[in-house]
């Protein structure tokens, strides 16, 4: 079945195995048989990892995702890290605020086109690129530690809650995951990827409208703010959902070790999606 998920529908591979999943059939470039669903190959506690101390099988294993998962998100921290402290202080002088103003405006603006210019790239690129998965990565770490920075200055504390969050709702999605054993049919990831591409063509309708003084206030601090930033949520959680049964269906099906990178990125953008919401969403309660 071939996937409607933007990230995973590219992949050759993943669209080839995923017609194969079913029936023990034959990867096209491997020559052996794999587990179909119903099949012990398919439970995640059988998933392939690797040999210790060799991640890189030519396979794609869990190891190879959280690796490769964790340079990604890695890079966005250390990248938000950076620009956290190049941005200077909010509680100094008048003209020390507005300096710090500015260069979290246009960081943020740097960084949000430069990683949703990428995502595209990423997302219907049929081989994926590690590099541009990589600097993906670090576009979004500019765009965040702006963001995180402003929201930072304005309600102490809320980026540490926002963060531990956001790690949270990984740990409870991936938990129910496994112990309830979720199956991700057509009409869900249909209906998944139809949201995600309505809220973001929500957001940049609302940017555009922004620029001729017009606020929707889908991103402001009031009910519709805050009714949109928890949809934003939710989906971010459903994405993460489909992010599980790509990696899922990739290790059992044998998948080349480079969708590893497919997967990274795809979990990566989850995350920032669920981080970005979840700050919003801590802010707006914090303000009333």
């Amino acid at each position: 079945m071939k996937s409607n998920n933007p990230v995973f529908a590219r992949s050759e591979e993943f669209n080839r195995a995923s017609s194969n999943a079913y029936g023990n059939q034959t990867y096209p470039a491997g020559g052996a048989g794999y587990p179909g669903y119903g099949d012990t190959g398919t439970d995640p506690s059988q998933w392939g990892t690797g040999t210790p101390g060799q991640v890189d099988q030519g396979r794609m294993t869990v190891d190879s995702v959280i690796q490769k998962t964790a340079m990604s998100v890695g890079l966005v921290f250390v990248t938000a890290i950076i620009t956290w402290w190049w941005i200077g202080d909010f509680s100094g002088t008048d003209t020390q605020a507005q300096e710090a103003a500015s260069r979290a405006l246009m960081l943020a603006g740097l960084g949000a086109g430069g990683a949703f210019l990428l995502s595209l790239v990423n997302s219907f690129k049929r081989v994926i690129s590690p590099a541009l998965v990589l600097a993906f990565a670090a576009f979004e770490g500019v765009a965040l530690g702006a963001v995180s920075k402003v929201f930072e200055a304005q309600f102490d504390g809320v980026v540490t809650s926002a963060v531990i969050g956001t790690f949270g709702a990984f740990a409870g999605t991936l938990a129910a995951y496994k112990v309830l054993d979720i199956k991700v049919g057509d009409k869900f990831r249909r209906g998944v990827v139809a949201a995600m591409f309505g809220m973001v063509g929500l957001g940049l309708l609302s940017l555009v409208l922004s620029f001729f003084g017009v606020n929707t206030g889908l991103y402001g601090m009031g009910g519709l703010g805050f009714v949109f930033a928890l949809a934003g949520l939710v989906l971010g959680i459903l994405m993460l959902i489909l992010d599980f049964d790509f990696v899922e269906n990739g290790v059992a099906a044998g998948l080349p070790e480079r969708e590893s990178w497919r997967a990274a990125f795809g979990l990566t953008v989850s995350l920032v999606w669920i981080y970005t919401n979840l700050l919003r969403l801590l802010a707006i309660l914090r303000s009333e």
